[in-house]
């Protein structure tokens, strides 16, 4: 649980705040004053604090900077007046997380608390990803710093080194591949194989050769043996990619050799004990194919022991411009896309996500005229993209979508000088810069 510091000047709050947490299992402490709250900070692992926004000897403004520049990391809620919306914007814009109105709703801090305890654990999880990453030189990486990529590299690390069958779900193009080679390279089978099969590539009547092998003479053609994708993935990984696609008739064999770790190579009788982590990928809804009888329930379930769910990249769309600047860097282009250029690229859908993206900067540097892309060099389905993310049937995401597309398209018009994209609004500047980091959307005006 964490460590958190109430800072409040009345007595009552604090107690009150203290013992409600206490009893949800938090390690408290407590300080009047923002004197007291600073030297509690540098004497205790502070994860957290409370703090209150009007207090006699600093305001809370002033004690949020003193506590950033000790530890910019810190979380921090702060607790307003009624109705004062300019504070807590600029509270916001101070670095703290959220803000509570008094009095306090004691179910609302507790979630916001918890939700900010979930965020510190998923970074804990990214950086210790990350680390190995770099010390270990890996040769995968996801891209991205949005939420959606930091709770995916968050479960992967949970993941990785688990003995357990691992289901990768995701849209055509969202790297699916990519994911199962970092659950490989972070589990302790890494220095064993990663071999891979696309079940969609087979035919059928060569399937169960495939994944078991063969012995000589087991059928015309057969004229010596050959281990199959179990076989050769002894020891490491075997990631079975399009899985929905398997045969139903093949189905039942590959369970067999899930519970019973061993294999029979067609045209033998002899079992070969198996040591092997599966990894399978879909863009198929397995549960609904189980419904329609067309894949087996009790494979569903072998294989769907710990699931991993890739974001589509319209859903983490913050994440453009930093898979540009990769995608550049690995063809070791020296061009660079103007501000309405990546405006435009940030609208589209991309409904081939990342492997759509990253042919579309392939297509785009090559034809290209100059350095400098623009609207003008992108290909025609993004330039003349117009249409709104609409996808979605949850109305707090479409909303959300609204407004991004709605300040991306005032920050385009007024070539991102944040104070006129503001007044078209008829929001002030301040406000407007809570809502694009909100929102995730980074400032590419002039530096």
């Amino acid at each position: 649980m964490m460590n958190i510091l109430i800072v409040d000047d009345e007595e009552m709050q604090r107690t009150m705040l203290q013992g409600f947490l206490e009893k949800q299992g938090y390690r408290i402490f407590t300080a009047a004053d923002g004197a007291r709250a600073l030297r509690v900070f540098m004497e205790q692992p502070i994860e957290l604090v409370l703090l209150d926004h009007r207090m006699p000897d600093m305001n809370g403004d002033e004690l949020m900077e003193k506590i950033k520049e000790i530890s910019p990391t810190v979380r921090a809620i702060m607790i307003t007046a009624y109705g004062a919306v300019d504070t807590a914007v600029r509270v916001m814009r101070l670095g703290a997380d959220d803000f509570l109105e008094k009095p306090v709703d004691l179910e609302a801090l507790l979630d916001k608390i918890r939700r900010i305890e979930d965020e510190v654990l998923v970074a804990g999880d990214v950086e210790e990803v990350q680390e190995i990453i770099a010390s270990e030189d890996l040769p995968v990486r996801l891209v991205g710093s949005s939420r959606p990529i930091q709770d995916l590299l968050s479960v992967i690390q949970r993941a990785a080194p688990t003995p357990w069958t691992v289901l990768v779900r995701g849209e055509t193009g969202t790297g699916k591949e990519l994911v199962a080679r970092l659950v490989h390279l972070l589990s302790p089978r890494k220095n064993g194989p990663f071999i891979e099969l696309n079940c969609a590539a087979v035919p059928e009547n060569l399937f169960e050769s495939e994944l078991f092998g063969h012995e000589k003479g087991a059928f015309t053609g057969a004229d010596r043996r050959r281990r199959g994708v179990f076989e050769l993935a002894d020891g490491g990984t075997l990631f079975l990619d399009e899985t929905g696609e398997l045969p139903q008739a093949m189905q039942a064999k590959l369970l067999r050799a899930l519970q019973e770790n061993t294999i029979t190579r067609v045209g033998s009788e002899q079992p070969v004990p198996v040591d092997v982590r599966i990894v399978a990928a879909t863009n198929r809804d397995l549960k609904e194919m189980v419904e329609k009888n067309m894949f087996r329930e009790d494979l569903y379930y072998r294989l769907n022991v710990i699931e991993i769910e890739i974001p589509p990249l319209r859903q983490r769309k913050e994440d453009i411009p930093e898979l540009i600047e990769f995608f550049l860097r690995k063809y070791n282009s020296r061009s660079r896309f103007d501000n309405q250029a990546l405006a435009q690229l940030t609208k589209y859908n991309f409904p081939g996500n990342v492997r759509e993206l990253e042919h579309i900067i392939q297509r785009t540097i090559t034809l290209a005229r100059s350095s400098v892309i623009t609207v003008r060099d992108l290909p025609p389905e993004i330039r003349n993209f117009r249409g709104r993310s609409g996808g979605s049937s949850n109305l707090a995401e479409r909303l959300t979508e609204v407004e991004r597309e709605m300040i991306l398209d005032s920050l385009e018009e007024h070539n991102w000088i944040q104070t006129r994209a503001a007044e078209a609004l008829g929001i002030s500047e301040r406000v407007l810069r809570y809502r694009m980091d909100k929102l995730g959307i980074k400032n590419q005006g002039r530096k």
